[in-house]
């Protein structure tokens, strides 16, 4: 039986609340950017070395990887750590989730009554327009330093004012953009 809104709002609350109480706030678009760099890294070693001048022991000639004293350098050369982790761990649940929920509809069979009233039938511009929003979403995050995970909901936990003003932001920019783009109804 799917879990209803309230209650699944209720349990990722109480899983950022431990998360914070017990390691550190959550935050994932980092990751995207480590990933990154150990693919790069694995062709090119050069991209980090042990350092004994930076402060985390690793340096990068990438200036966003050796910001702050090396740190993303650092995650880079071991990323098995927490925040990597709990990305892998999210891509894993996720796929748990859907196979105990009997696998993942097919676009054909689950295309939102909304979605063909606006834009058609077609699953190609469906799956594209879900990758350039990804894309978008994912840009923006790091052009920010970090996601809606990190600044809007581990953020306004920890009452960041920086928090509040991203997910006004978000929301202010994301009810027009929906209601233009969803304008006939289904």
């Amino acid at each position: 039986m799917p879990l209803n809104w309230k209650m699944g709002g209720l349990l990722l609350g109480a899983v950022f609340f431990a998360a914070v109480l017990l390691v550190k706030p959550i935050g994932v678009s980092t990751q995207f950017v480590i990933l990154d760099g150990i693919l790069w890294n694995a062709v090119d070693p050069s991209v980090v070395v042990e350092s004994g001048e930076a402060k985390s022991g690793y340096a990068s000639p990438n200036a966003y990887l050796n910001k702050s004293g090396g740190k993303y350098a650092k995650s880079v050369a071991n990323p098995l750590n927490y925040s990597f982790v709990f990305v892998i761990a999210m891509i894993l649940g996720a796929a748990l989730s859907a196979a105990l929920r009997g696998g993942v509809p097919t676009a054909e069979r689950h295309m939102p009554a909304i979605w063909r009233a606006n834009f058609g039938d077609s699953v190609l511009k469906r799956y594209a327009a879900a990758f350039l929003a990804g894309f978008i979403v994912l840009y923006g995050a790091r052009l920010a330093g970090g996601c809606t995970s990190g600044h809007m909901m581990s953020g306004m936990m920890q009452t960041s004012v920086s928090g509040y003003i991203f997910a006004a932001g978000a929301f202010l920019a994301g009810i027009p953009i929906a209601l233009y783009l969803f304008r006939k109804e289904a």
